[in-house]
């Protein structure tokens, strides 16, 4: 509105004419309201910046903020992701005691579309026997490859390599990396933790069909896990200048009951010196997993 108008505004709905006010205004918001739609509906969509080729560009080191590392679905603060029962409720396990809260669990809202997880039963069983031995069963305690999706949302930035004819993925976490093929190779040659990853445009988003994995990961610390028969389909869109909205549609008849969804925001680090650093975990659990071996066994 510029000055005339709002001057006009002031003076028809001013003090000066009590009577019948309230209608008077109700009806000036109301002009004002409808005069704001068509401003609304002529803003573009982002377009995001191209590549020689014309495709988007989804170059950058990007990162999740969320809590879905911890739990994908909506889930409250606990104690700890080992509990063991106390006198007025769940406490930290032993093993994690004196973690106090850096091993607690934060409250997360999920990033599941839908509600909870298409479980069938038997599988709600296997996940929630994954929970309660947590800290013997989760892949990332022993520092495996994280998997896909986990490898987006787990806290650690991974970096989108781009160009006209490929499409490379590096994530922080275990040295863990993607290749994108943009033109089919056919059948995964052998099942792996990372699975196999097949490309293509749709427009503003770059869709990524993964198949060929094992069943040796989780989607979370909270148990939530799949079967060699999962297969994945995402779905990455620059939605403003550093955002990402990421998409993954998961389908794995042997555990869950129907495909379903989750879906978050990925944001571009700003630092001026956002890099991807070393973290190599593998040497790191060595003797969590090797020392049980030696002559003498550390105490």
């Amino acid at each position: 509105m510029n000055q005339q108008t709002a001057a006009s505004f002031f003076f028809t709905f001013g003090p000066g004419h009590a009577f019948n006010g309230r209608v008077r205004i109700r009806r000036a918001i109301l002009v004002l309201t409808f005069a704001a739609i068509p401003l609304i509906a002529q803003t573009p969509a982002y377009r995001a910046p191209r590549m020689p080729d014309g495709k988007p560009d989804l170059n950058g080191i990007w990162q999740a903020l969320n809590e879905a590392n911890y739990d994908i679905e909506l889930h409250m603060a606990r104690p700890a992701l080992a509990t063991r029962p106390g006198p007025y409720g769940p406490v930290p396990a032993a093993q994690v005691l004196a973690l106090g809260a850096v091993g607690a669990v934060p409250p997360g809202p999920g990033v599941v579309e839908g509600g909870e997880l298409p479980y069938k039963p038997e599988a709600l069983v296997q996940r929630n026997q994954n929970r309660e031995n947590w800290l013997a069963a989760d892949p990332e305690i022993k520092c495996y490859l994280p998997g896909v999706p986990r490898a987006t949302y787990m806290p650690y930035p991974f970096q989108i390599f781009q160009s006209n004819q490929a499409i490379f993925i590096a994530y922080e976490y275990a040295g863990a990396v993607r290749n994108i093929y943009l033109k089919d190779p056919g059948r995964p040659p052998v099942d792996s933790w990372m699975g196999q990853s097949a490309g293509h445009w749709e427009g503003e988003t770059l869709v990524v069909d993964v198949t060929g994995f094992n069943d040796q990961t989780w989607f979370d610390r909270a148990g939530n896990f799949h079967s060699d028969a999962l297969h994945i389909v995402e779905r990455y869109t620059r939605t403003g200048p550093d955002v990402i909205q990421y998409e993954a549609t998961i389908d794995d008849p042997k555990v869950f009951t129907r495909p379903w969804k989750m879906s978050m925001p990925l944001y571009r680090r700003q630092e001026k010196n956002a890099q991807l650093m070393d973290f190599k975990c593998a040497e790191f659990v060595e003797e969590l997993i090797y020392g049980k071996f030696r002559k003498t066994p550390l105490k």
